[in-house]
């Protein structure tokens, strides 16, 4: 998951950037071979993250996609963000919050909503379906990247692009038909369009993180990330998931006030 939060589904489309093929004299070098890799381990941390939640909500109906993604922003929280409190000069934790607060804010926003529709698109449609309709974030981020970074790409790149949304309408009227044989028609279409929401999210968030990642430091992405995040995820999940915390919240202050008046 921290490999997900770090580059996302886009990270396929940031692969396929001309600048990033090769070297100067067109040869593939080290760098290639190891970002190659990175993504491999990428793909695969995705895809035991995709199977799992599936595997959840059928087997044991727990559809929980706000808690995993907290648990993640936290996680990053610990590390990163501390890390940045500890920084000095224009790299501390302060001094990016009091110039970027309202940006990261809004990258915060966008990659937890983006986690979230994700998650939650396994509790309506096929785990094939979320898989696939997800590189739906490709040609966004392609887009985005043209208009914002600047990025070229070669007539190859935008065949490429129309073939994968050409597939894009292909599964999502797959999935309709389907879903008319048993009745589940509308909470399929519902999943493709969680899905089709989560990975334009995706495209922003990664978007934003080549900017950041490239300009200023990876450690500032992760950390601002993992700060925000962790504050928006948990209030979410307590908006959404309050009538099953309380009992718990309550619980525990139970608990600690008898430990508290025991001692």
């Amino acid at each position: 998951e921290l490999l997900k939060i770090k580059n996302g589904p886009g990270a396929v489309a940031q692969a396929c950037n001309p600048s990033t093929l090769g070297g100067q004299d067109g040869r593939i070098t080290r760098n290639i071979l190891k970002t190659i890799a990175l993504g491999q381990m990428l793909s695969l941390c995705i895809c035991g993250t995709a199977i799992t939640s599936q595997y959840l909500a059928e087997r044991y109906k727990v559809n929980t996609p706000m808690l995993q993604s907290f648990i993640n922003y936290c996680l990053l929280f610990l590390i990163y963000t501390v890390m940045l409190a500890f920084r000095s000069g224009s790299d501390n934790l302060l001094v990016i919050l009091k110039r970027k607060w309202w940006k990261y804010i809004l990258l915060g926003l966008a990659d937890v909503e983006a986690n979230y529709m994700i998650v939650r698109a396994y509790q309506y449609t096929t785990l094939t379906s979320v898989q696939l309709l997800d590189c739906f974030g490709i040609p966004v981020l392609m887009a985005l990247s043209w208009f914002i970074l600047y990025a070229r790409y070669r007539v190859i790149h935008f065949v490429a692009v129309a073939v994968c949304l050409l597939g894009v309408g292909t599964m999502v009227g797959a999935d309709i038909l389907a879903g008319r044989e048993d009745n589940s028609g509308s909470d399929v279409l519902m999943g493709d369009i969680l899905v089709l929401l989560g990975a334009s999210l995706y495209a922003i968030s990664n978007v934003c993180e080549e900017y950041i990642v490239k300009k200023l430091s990876r450690q500032e992405f992760l950390g601002m990330v993992g700060l925000f995040g962790t504050i928006i995820s948990g209030i979410q999940l307590g908006l959404l998931k309050y009538q099953e915390l309380l009992p718990i919240l309550l619980k525990h202050v139970c608990c600690l006030g008898f430990l508290i008046s025991m001692w």
